[in-house]
């Protein structure tokens, strides 16, 4: 895949998750688990939107401005990935969400997730 539509796809995924964040916990059906972001939510949607999205957009523009360089492809990669997992955890608040899933399974993709994450960090 060429690398603009990687920073295109980014985009997409950012704003995206943007917007489910912001229906989830709206709705009362998930928290934020960025702190930072969540003082955002706490001052109002716009200035979440705002800046979630500038984030994403500037990340987006990054990887398509320097396209040519080896660690854009390999930065287009890895958010990529994260934003898949990203993605997933959004699949599972739906589903748990509309009463698809019992709430023990959704604790336990939850604590594996973290365990996951904690390991990388």
């Amino acid at each position: 895949m060429q690398l603009c539509w990687q920073a295109f796809l980014l985009f997409t995924l950012n704003f995206l998750d943007a917007v489910l964040t912001l229906f989830w916990v709206r709705n009362g059906l998930a928290s934020e688990g960025n702190q930072l972001m969540a003082s955002l939510l706490d001052v109002g949607d716009l200035p979440f939107l705002t800046i979630k999205i500038g984030i994403g957009a500037l990340a987006a523009f990054v990887i398509w401005k320097w396209s040519s360089l080896p660690t854009a492809k390999y930065g287009s990669a890895v958010a990529l990935t994260i934003y898949a997992g990203v993605m997933g955890v959004h699949f599972f608040t739906g589903l748990s969400a509309f009463g698809f899933l019992p709430e023990t399974i959704v604790n336990d993709v939850a604590a594996f997730s973290n365990n996951l994450l904690a390991f990388f960090i």
